[in-house]
């Protein structure tokens, strides 16, 4: 079975942490915890300067793998999938050198958890990000979003699910550029060579320095939110969401 996330340098300074797993980039507890890995890895090498997070196929990532977690008939796999998303939206927070969030097509629960936590974020014109955690009987990454919209408009779009499309964040300043789908790969190397090119001592004490100084507690907050999604689980409203989100998803 090939590898749900690769690691590879294009060139001195730069590291692209890929995930490639279709059909829509929903991960596994597995999945969560390699990229995790991956990403704190990257930081670590000193060789590099500056990591790009990408994805392959229809969108950049798509949140949990469902599925997965219905097949459990315990807890097993939502507390996996839980601790692994808390794994790896922090090691793209606490990475030891900026990660450029190269986001294409959905960004949803998950992928907003990646993104919102990344130090710049690119996308294509067709990128779409969004919450769908209240029609999935869970809560979480609200903590993220709200890094990437104003708080009210936050508040909207996670009641009600709704999507927020690449050119609306790009308005709101969290979005650095928006440009074509097949421009994005080449827009994100372009701006990682721009911060490799600088002393990367100095990159990486002001990444610590500008975390240092972050209104948000992000990993405390979306630990705290993670609490209510195992309340709802306990409470049994959570099973039949889930369930009937793979069943609509299975209708002809």
């Amino acid at each position: 079975m090939a590898a749900t996330v690769s690691t590879h340098s294009p060139e001195p300074g730069v590291t692209l942490v890929t995930v490639a797993a279709p059909p829509v980039n929903a991960l596994t507890v597995r999945g969560w915890f390699d990229l995790a890995a991956a990403v704190e890895q990257a930081g670590r090498d000193p060789d590099t300067h500056v990591v790009v997070l990408r994805a392959e196929g229809r969108g950049f990532n798509a949140g949990v793998d469902i599925k997965e977690i219905q097949r459990d008939p315990g807890y097993s796999a939502l507390i996996g999938a839980n601790e692994g998303c808390a794994a790896a939206f922090s090691a793209v927070y606490d990475c030891a050198v900026p990660v450029i969030a190269a986001v294409h097509g959905f960004c949803l629960g998950g992928g907003v958890g990646l993104a919102g936590n990344a130090d710049v974020v690119v996308a294509s014109e067709d990128a779409e990000f969004g919450l769908p955690e209240v029609d999935r009987g869970a809560l979480g990454a609200a903590t993220h979003l709200a890094r990437l919209v104003p708080q009210h408009l936050m508040r909207a779009l996670y009641y009600t699910a709704s999507t927020i499309t690449a050119q609306q964040l790009h308005h709101h300043g969290s979005v650095y550029a928006v440009v074509p789908r097949e421009e994005l790969d080449e827009t994100a190397l372009a701006l990682a060579r721009r911060i490799a090119a600088k002393d990367t001592r100095v990159i990486r004490a002001a990444k610590q320095a500008i975390n240092g100084i972050d209104v948000q507690p992000v990993h405390r907050s979306y630990r705290f939110e993670q609490g209510f999604t195992f309340q709802l689980n306990l409470a049994g409203v959570s099973d039949g969401a889930r369930q009937e989100f793979l069943d609509g998803r299975e209708k002809p």
